[in-house]
């Protein structure tokens, strides 16, 4: 049996300013941006550059029970991993376009992470594991 996981939903505010951070700050492929009539919404998917594995799909907020998610999908814990193949390019590189970073980079036995904030405030680590 092969299976993987396909997408992860991301709840969001709006899908045009959470296309804007994802594709422009943090340099990721707009994978699809197509409106669903029938549910009044859009579906909206985004991989970091160069990946073929899982991606994002965007959700917008649409009921006030899920309002209060936004910014907190995973309970203020670290929600996703970011692996890059250059830690040093990529951690200059957001700094650069302004991304807040809550915990600098260290090294672990297991390789070199920062913690960084998504712009609802999600937590994400950007993390090159050692070979």
């Amino acid at each position: 049996m092969l299976q993987s996981i396909a997408h992860i939903a991301l709840v969001v505010r709006d899908y045009d300013e959470a296309i804007r951070f994802y594709v422009d700050v943090l340099g990721f492929d707009l994978i699809a941006d197509e409106y669903q009539p029938e549910q009044d919404k859009r579906w909206v998917l985004v991989r970091p550059k160069g990946g073929s594995g899982t991606s994002l799909l965007l959700a917008r907020a649409s009921t006030p029970t899920q309002d209060p998610f936004v910014g907190n999908q995973s309970g203020g814990r670290v929600f996703l991993f970011l692996e890059t193949d250059d830690f040093e390019r990529d951690h200059a590189a957001y700094v650069a376009r302004g991304v807040t970073f809550v915990r600098e980079p260290v090294k672990q036995p297991y390789g070199t992470v920062a913690v960084f904030v998504d712009l609802y405030g999600n937590q994400w680590d950007l993390i090159e594991f050692s070979s």
